[in-house]
């Protein structure tokens, strides 16, 4: 029985040994550097755009992002929880 993705891709894609293979996180400290985006025209000159990393990010597990789609939702369920802690 083949997957959907094999059914789409061809054979020299095979995607299953990165799946497997994979490492979660694998980039995370060099992308906490922040990069560099070169964007070359079709005029011959080229941009230049350094992206930073975005401080207090929170990353949302996929099925946590089904119950809160926004930062509004987030902050609105923390609050809640907040209320509930007993004064310092």
């Amino acid at each position: 029985m083949k997957s959907e993705m094999n059914d789409e891709l061809r054979p020299e894609y095979d995607l299953r040994r990165l799946l497997k293979d994979g490492v979660r996180g694998k980039h995370y400290k060099a992308m906490q550097q922040g990069y560099t985006i070169k964007i070359h025209k079709s005029d011959g000159t080229t941009v230049v755009k350094r992206v930073k990393p975005v401080t207090r990010a929170v990353i949302l597990e996929p099925d946590v992002l089904e119950y809160f789609p926004n930062s509004e939702a987030v902050n609105k369920a923390l609050r809640s929880l907040i209320a509930l802690i007993p004064n310092k």
